[in-house]
């Protein structure tokens, strides 16, 4: 969801460093480094979503991550969870892969690989009819 793979090295590095310094704010100072939108979100809830701006969207500016929180009637309940949410997709960013390092199976589990195939083939030929092939 929120991929560096088209990114250059140095461009994932500063993001990843944004991303990694925003996690030790605490969340009125991450909320002050986000632009904050708030709009009316549809769907179910009745009069009183249809017609309010409870809807929050932020947008961390230095990672470029954006987020949404419609769920809520309260604007104050879908800000809350949109930091959360924030806290995550920064948190995930943050993540860095190992590269994978290929092995081969061991002599142990190919032995025992063969030796299951085998009794599967004894399993088959034992319900077969006799006299058929």
């Amino acid at each position: 969801m929120y991929t560096t793979a088209g990114m250059d090295p140095s461009e994932q590095l500063l993001r990843r460093q944004a991303a990694r310094a925003a996690l030790a704010l605490d969340d009125e100072r991450l909320l002050g480094s986000c632009e904050v939108t708030t709009f009316i979100g549809g769907g179910p809830g009745g009069q009183h979503r249809n017609k309010t701006a409870s809807a929050v969207r932020l947008v961390h500016a230095a990672t470029g991550v954006t987020v949404t929180a419609t769920e809520r009637r309260s604007q104050a309940q879908n800000r809350s969870t949109a930091v959360e949410r924030l806290r995550a997709a920064l948190t995930r960013l943050t993540h860095v892969d190992r590269p994978r390092r290929p092995t081969r199976p061991s002599r142990g589990s190919k032995e025992r690989r063969l030796e299951a195939k085998k009794r599967l083939g004894q399993r088959k030929a034992e319900r077969r009819e006799p006299g058929r092939w």
